[in-house]
């Protein structure tokens, strides 16, 4: 986050959990908006999953997002921090080293079954209940059991340090906006069309038209938690019309925005 650090140096430092009780176990936590974890590592693995905002990780200069439904696993020992630009409600499941042999052995977005967010959601509701203990360790083998199996993919919105792209990226971030064909956008960089494609493909894992509609979903996704309309955010990014943007939203997240606005916005 060195990069960033003249964006988030009044951000309020908040103690990362390092006392984990059990090999397996999972903590929720109320994060206010512009907040950092600092940088930690344990013997634990990691599958951190936001109920309501997305909490950003970083790992190796490599920044990953985390909205819901989806959750993002870290393996044991990997040095990371996180940070809060919105008030994030979020869970951790840890699971010790011995436990990972069948996890992923690379960080990545798990994209797992319907049962996982519907396990999650179980593990909220019930957290200040007087459960069996046993009861919930036997669910927590399961969602083990289920993590195993669904597959990772790489940040969900990646980055890149490259000297051509890193720029537009971040025009892009500061401007989602602009609807600027990608020859367009080659020519303001002064390349090719073709160029900026390949390096678009190397460097993120995928073009540049699927990295713009995923900046937009990642910026409407703080807008609706604040009780945006539909139809300012499709302006604000950009869409001629609010169907336009709740078409594109549907693709990507499965819900309209106000579906997912009922099912993941804070009370």
């Amino acid at each position: 986050m060195k990069k960033n650090a003249h964006l988030i140096k009044n951000f309020l430092e908040i103690p990362a959990c390092n006392d984990i009780p059990a090999p397996l176990w999972y903590q929720i936590r109320d994060a206010p908006a512009q907040t950092i974890y600092p940088q930690h590592k344990h013997a634990w693995g990691e599958f951190i999953y936001a109920y309501h905002g997305v909490l950003e990780v970083n790992v190796d200069s490599i920044h990953y997002l985390t909205p819901p439904p989806y959750g993002l696993w870290l393996p044991p020992h990997l040095k990371h921090s996180g940070l809060n630009r919105t008030k994030v409600t979020h869970c951790t499941v840890y699971i010790h080293e011995s436990l990972c042999q069948e996890m992923p052995k690379h960080a990545g977005i798990l994209l797992s079954s319907a049962l996982v967010p519907a396990m999650m959601e179980h593990l909220k509701t019930t957290l200040s209940a007087e459960i069996n203990p046993d009861e919930h360790l036997r669910l927590l083998h399961v969602l083990l059991d289920q993590l195993q199996h669904a597959q990772v993919i790489g940040s969900y919105l990646p980055s890149s340090s490259h000297y051509l792209l890193e720029p537009l990226l971040e025009y892009l971030k500061q401007n989602p906006s602009d609807h600027r064909s990608q020859a367009e956008l080659a020519k303001q960089m002064n390349t090719s069309e073709r160029t900026l494609a390949r390096y678009s493909q190397s460097e993120l894992g995928m073009s540049l038209h699927e990295w713009r509609q995923r900046l937009r979903i990642m910026q409407a996704l703080p807008l609706l938690e604040q009780g945006h309309t539909v139809e300012s955010i499709a302006l604000d990014l950009g869409y001629a019309s609010a169907t336009a943007f709740i078409n594109l939203f549907k693709r990507w997240m499965g819900l309209t925005p106000d579906q997912f606005r009922k099912t993941f916005s804070a009370p």
